[in-house]
């Protein structure tokens, strides 16, 4: 016969186990959320082949983009810098929030 002490020190060991492993899992996933929320989508940017998702039809995600600066594809940039990165294509000379018709460089 089996030991009570023995099994329940064994059910709360695993118990913990997946208690610490649970919490291991969250602590690794919380910095991928913060750096996602302090970057910020920037069309134009991108060089050819090198943007983040969202190259226009034809084209299905990332690394997708047909030429440098395309206008509707972009990449993720520090919060805040969009707007201050160069893009030859943007009327404004810089990246832009939302796609835009490029201008010929």
């Amino acid at each position: 016969m089996k030991n009570p002490t023995q099994t329940t020190t064994r059910i709360l060991s695993a118990a913990g186990l997946a208690l610490a492993m649970g919490a291991a899992l969250t602590i690794a996933a919380t910095p991928a959320a913060a750096q996602s929320a302090e970057k910020e989508k920037c069309f134009g940017v991108a060089l050819k082949g090198k943007n983040d998702c969202a190259a226009g039809a034809g084209t299905t995600c990332a690394g997708t983009s047909k030429v440098d600066f395309q206008g509707n594809a972009w990449s993720l940039v520090p919060k805040g810098s969009c707007e201050k990165t160069a893009s030859k294509t943007s009327s404004t000379g810089f990246g832009q929030l939302k796609a835009f018709k490029e201008i010929k460089a």
